[in-house]
C-alpha cells in the first residue's frame, strides 16, 4: 500500500478578454487534447509507480475554459500532501500571460510549477534566445518544458519529488513516436463540461506542408507520426465505457496521417458491430483526391470537418507558402463532403499582403455565392511565435505587440502594408456580419435541407457562431454556453470592480444576450419547421450546389477577380485539356 501521496495538478489555462476577465463558460466548446494527452501519460506514470510503490500519484485535471482555477487552493493541497507539481499544459501564446499569472500565485504558495505547450516549444524552436516572457517565468522559479511529454514525464515528476526541477526541459530536437504510447484520456466529469460532451485525441502529429503562418510544422515537425488502429480503438472503447460518444481528432491534417485508412477501417468495423460514436476532423483542401478518404470518413462516423481553406486569392496562398490550396478544386471538394453528409467549417485568414477592405468584401460575396460552405471562421493573420512569419519579423526587427494575450488570431499585433490598424480591425468585424447575414444563414439552412444534412444542426451551429461573435465578442472557437465572469479573476494591473456595479451588469448582460439569442433562434426555427414540411426542400438548387464544369473557369467570379485567380483558372483549363488528350 502506498504511504505517501504526490499530487499532480494539470491545468489548461484560458486567456483574458478585452476587459481583462478570464474567458470561461458553464459549458465550453473545444476540448483540450493537450490536457487529455498529459492526463493519459500521467495516469500511465501512476500505474507504473514511477515514484516507487510507497508513493501514490493523484492526478487532477482542470480546463479553465469551463472551471475556475484557484491557485492558492492548489498550492495548499500540494503543501498538505508534502510533495507534488502543478503543470500548466498546452499553453498557447495567447494563454501564456494567464499561465504566468496562475504560476506566480502557485509559486507564492510554494508549489513546484512547470509550463509547457506551443508557446514555449515554438519560441525554443524558432528564436535564437529566450524572449522576455519566458525569462520572466523562469525568474519566478517556474520550470519550462519544450517538446512532447511521452517518455519524458517520469524524470520531471522525479525531479519535482526531489525538489530539483530544472529551469528548462528542452526536447525539441527529439520528437518521440506516438504509437503504443499512453493515449489521451479525460474522465467523464471533465469531458461533460464541454457542449455536447466532446473529448479529443490526436491520431497523429506532424504536417508535410510549409505554410509560413503555421506553428505546428515547427513544433510537431513535418514528418507524420501516428497512432495505430489498436491505439485508436482503445481510446474509443475507454470513452464509450464512461458514456462519451463524441470525439474531436485534433490532427492538424488527418488526411496526411499515413495511418488514416487502417484507423478508418477499424472505426468502420466498430460502428458496423453496433457501437455508436461520431467525429470532427481537420483536413486540407485536396483530401477529396485521396481515393476513398471522404467515403470512409463518412462510414467511420465523421459528421463535421474543418478545412484549411484560408483564402480564395491564389496570390495570398502562394505568399503564405500554401500552394497546395487550389481554388479550382474548392467546389468539388466541398460538394464531396456534402454528398457524404458532413457539415463543413473553413478557416479564412484576413490580412494577407494583397488584402484590402474592398477585396475582402468582394471575396466573401464570392464565397457565399459560389462555394457550398457551411461555417466560415475568420482569423486575423498573426505572426504566432513558432511560425516562420514570426521568426522573419523578429529577426528583421519589425515591431510586434509585446502582449501575448493578443496573439489569439482576433487582434492585430503588427502593421499591414495596405490597411491601417483601424481599417483591419473594422473589416475583421464586418466580415462576420457579412457572412452571417440573415439572408446567408437562410441559404445555409436551405442547402442543408437540399443535400440531406440536418437543418436543425445547421440552426444550432449558426446560432453558436452568431452569438459568440455578436454577443460575447469572442471567436466561436473560444465560445461556449453561459459566460462566467469572476470578479476577482481579472488581469493583474486592472482595477477590481465594485460588486454593486459588477454583478448587476453581468446579470443584465446575460438577460439581454439570451433575449437576443431567442429572437434569432425563433427566426431560424420557423425556417427549419418550414423546410421540414416543404416537399420541395430537397429540390433547392443554387450556383454553389451545382456540380462544377470547365465553363466555370471562364464564368465564375472566383476565377476572374484577380490576375492570380485568372492564372489559376488558365492552369486548371490547361490541366483539363491535357487530361482529355491523354484519355483519347
Amino acid at each position: 500500500m502506498a504511504e505517501n501521496v504526490f499530487e499532480l495538478h494539470l491545468i489548461k489555462p484560458s486567456h483574458y478578454d478585452d476587459e481583462g476577465y478570464v474567458i470561461q463558460w458553464w459549458r465550453s466548446a473545444i476540448p483540450s487534447n493537450s490536457l487529455a494527452a498529459l492526463n493519459g501519460i500521467a495516469a500511465d506514470c501512476a500505474r507504473r509507480e514511477i515514484l516507487g510503490p510507497e508513493t501514490q500519484i493523484r492526478i487532477f485535471a482542470y480546463d479553465e475554459t469551463n472551471v475556475r482555477v484557484r491557485p492558492e487552493k492548489i498550492a495548499r493541497s500540494i503543501a498538505r500532501a508534502g510533495q507534488g507539481l502543478a503543470c500548466l499544459v498546452g499553453v498557447q501564446s495567447n494563454q501564456f500571460p494567464r499561465a504566468v499569472d496562475i504560476a506566480r500565485r502557485l509559486r507564492d504558495g510554494g508549489a513546484p510549477t512547470a509550463i509547457g505547450g506551443f508557446h514555449v516549444s515554438g519560441c525554443l524552436a524558432m528564436l535564437p534566445e529566450l524572449p522576455p516572457d519566458l525569462r520572466e517565468a523562469q525568474a519566478l522559479g517556474v520550470s519550462l518544458f519544450a517538446g512532447e511529454a511521452e517518455g519524458r514525464l517520469d524524470d520531471v515528476l522525479r525531479d519535482a519529488r526531489d525538489r530539483a526541477l530544472k529551469p528548462l526541459y528542452n526536447f525539441m530536437d527529439d520528437l518521440p513516436g506516438v504509437e503504443d504510447t499512453p493515449t489521451p484520456f479525460l474522465p467523464a466529469e471533465v469531458v461533460t463540461r464541454t457542449t455536447g460532451a466532446v473529448t479529443s485525441f490526436d491520431a497523429g502529429r506532424g504536417c508535410p506542408f510549409q505554410c509560413s503562418f503555421c506553428t505546428i510544422i515547427n513544433v510537431q515537425g513535418r514528418k507524420s507520426r501516428h497512432r495505430s488502429a489498436d491505439d485508436v480503438e482503445r481510446i474509443i472503447r475507454e470513452n464509450l465505457a464512461q458514456g462519451i460518444h463524441s470525439f474531436f481528432i485534433t490532427d492538424d491534417n488527418f488526411a496526411r496521417n499515413k495511418n488514416w485508412e487502417p484507423i478508418f477501417d477499424r472505426l468502420i468495423e466498430l460502428r458496423e458491430s453496433g457501437l455508436n460514436f461520431s467525429f470532427i476532423i481537420q483536413v486540407d483542401t485536396l483530401c477529396h483526391r485521396i481515393p476513398n478518404f471522404i467515403a470512409k470518413s463518412a462510414r467511420a462516423g465523421v459528421k463535421r470537418v474543418f478545412i484549411g481553406l484560408e483564402n480564395i486569392n491564389p496570390a495570398n496562398l502562394a505568399g503564405a507558402k500554401k500552394k497546395q490550396n487550389r481554388i479550382a478544386e474548392y467546389r468539388s471538394m466541398l460538394l464531396a463532403w456534402k454528398r457524404a453528409g458532413c457539415f463543413t467549417y473553413a478557416g479564412y485568414i484576413l490580412g494577407f499582403p494583397a488584402d484590402t477592405p474592398e477585396s475582402i468584401r468582394r471575396d466573401i460575396a464570392i464565397i457565399q455565392r459560389e462555394l457550398p460552405l457551411d461555417m466560415l471562421e475568420f482569423f486575423i493573420l498573426t505572426p504566432l511565435p513558432g511560425s516562420e512569419d514570426h521568426q522573419r519579423l523578429y529577426k528583421s526587427g519589425v515591431p510586434m505587440d509585446p502582449d501575448m494575450n493578443k496573439y489569439d488570431l482576433e487582434h492585430i499585433v503588427t502593421a499591414h502594408p495596405q490597411m491601417s490598424q483601424a481599417e483591419w480591425e473594422t473589416i475583421y468585424h464586418e466580415a462576420w456580419e457579412l457572412y452571417y447575414s440573415p439572408e446567408h444563414m437562410e441559404t445555409i439552412m436551405r442547402r442543408a435541407a437540399a443535400v440531406g444534412t440536418s437543418p436543425g444542426k445547421a440552426l444550432f451551429l449558426l446560432l453558436w457562431f452568431w452569438a459568440a461573435v455578436k454577443l460575447e465578442k469572442v471567436h466561436p472557437l473560444q465560445g461556449g454556453y453561459l459566460r462566467r465572469r469572476v470578479r476577482r479573476d481579472r488581469r493583474p494591473g486592472l482595477p477590481l470592480e465594485n460588486p454593486l456595479a459588477f454583478y448587476p451588469r453581468v446579470a443584465a448582460t446575460h438577460v439581454v444576450n439570451h433575449i437576443r439569442m431567442a429572437g434569432l433562434a425563433l427566426k431560424l426555427w420557423k425556417l427549419r419547421r418550414q423546410l421540414r414540411h416543404d416537399p420541395k426542400a430537397r429540390d433547392y438548387m443554387d450556383l454553389a450546389l451545382t456540380p462544377p464544369t470547365e465553363a466555370d473557369l471562364d464564368d465564375l467570379d472566383m476565377f476572374n477577380a484577380t490576375d492570380a485567380a485568372r492564372a489559376a483558372g488558365d492552369k486548371a483549363k490547361a490541366k483539363a485539356a491535357k487530361a482529355h488528350v491523354a484519355a483519347e
